[in-house]
């Protein structure tokens, strides 16, 4: 979801970014590679720290062909000793497989490596029955649900290297020493189940992964796998469990954008601006309306086709999300899409779902 304009806060070091695969240091032992995505979000941001006996990366982006060319041009001959995974996301986890395999140790919290092992595994040739009723569920336009029906879905297994059978888990409070710093990981979630940030104790360095972005926020989609889960409300429990810890010196290295300074500031904007696409939301919903008749006040911008799949998903989310704790209703239309609506709307159906 983009920002809506306004006073920012932030403060960017740095005002460009380096060129993919070209280390640019932003820290004493700490350089920034930004890797290129085939997507709208076109690049992610990942970090290569001194570490005994050569550097550890946290975050790898996709496995292609370019980027594992990126990565042996940036690191420049120096082993890989870890691989630090902040969550599941494929552009986060591509490539671990392939460091692991060479020789790295692989750090990823338990439900991450969980979920990137099952999604690793479901190579689907066409849509799954499931998915289907899923994209049905959210009222997906006819033309692209038609297009989809005949296409072989995105699989994760197409952009990851094959993970290995062990890691190392990542957990809430514990520590890891890299390069004579003491980070501690902390828990994110919303974006992606236990996502993991890291918090230099020994300087002011935030690794934020996706939990901690300037000027956009991460997508809060709801899946098939889980299709009424509430990620809104566990991305808003986060940003309250996380904010005692944010200070405005610290430099935070997010896994795509700009890194910045100032993020008290920010986590303020990340809730606050999901509290205020669900007032809108929820005014919106005076009158029965499908989650894909939700973007405009949701994302209050034209939603392309190539941005499609992520709207639906996180419009689903926050349908969801006002549902769980009571402000609409929802019942299911005679073509199988949920109809959400505001409590005391007209013709509030009150159904329970």
């Amino acid at each position: 979801m983009t920002e809506p304009a306004g006073d920012d806060p932030i403060r960017y070091p740095f005002e460009t970014p380096p060129e993919h695969g070209v280390p640019r240091v932003v820290a004493p032992g700490v350089e920034w590679v930004r890797l290129p995505l085939p997507m709208a979000l076109d690049h992610v941001n990942c970090w290569v720290l001194e570490d005994a006996g050569g550097v550890a990366i946290v975050d790898t982006g996709f496995d292609t062909k370019r980027t594992r060319a990126l990565w042996e041009k940036a690191l420049g001959g120096r082993a890989v000793t870890r691989v630090i995974v902040t969550h599941h996301h494929p552009d986060h986890v591509g490539l671990a497989g392939w460091f692991r395999a060479n020789g790295a140790e692989l750090f990823m919290s338990r439900t991450a490596w969980l979920m990137a092992r099952m999604l690793q595994l479901d190579v689907q040739d066409r849509p799954s029955p499931e998915a289907v009723a899923f994209w049905k569920g959210g009222g997906m336009e006819a033309g692209i649900l038609a297009a989809r029906l005949d296409e072989r879905p995105f699989n994760f297994a197409d952009v990851t290297a094959p993970l290995p059978l062990g890691f190392t888990r990542l957990v809430e409070g514990d520590s890891l020493s890299i390069g004579g710093r003491i980070w501690r990981i902390r828990m994110g979630a919303g974006h992606a189940p236990e996502h993991a940030t890291l918090w230099s104790e020994t300087d002011d360095l935030v690794l934020g992964g996706d939990q901690l972005l300037p000027s956009i926020s991460p997508n809060l989609g709801v899946y098939p796998t889980e299709p009424e889960a509430d990620p809104v409300a566990d991305w808003l429990a986060a940003c309250t469990r996380l904010a005692p810890h944010a200070r405005p010196e610290q430099l935070v290295l997010p896994g795509h954008k700009l890194p910045f300074r100032g993020l008290p500031a920010r986590m303020r904007q990340l809730a606050e601006n999901h509290h205020g696409a669900l007032a809108r939301l929820e005014a919106h919903l005076s009158e029965p309306r499908t989650a894909a008749q939700c973007f405009a006040p949701l994302f209050k911008r034209r939603i392309g086709s190539s941005e499609y799949g992520l709207a639906l998903v996180e419009a689903m989310a926050h349908c969801l999300h006002l549902w769980h704790v009571g402000r609409v209703v929802r019942r299911e239309g005679p073509d199988g899409a949920w109809l959400w609506q505001a409590r005391g709307g007209a013709g509030d159906a009150r159904s329970a779902g």
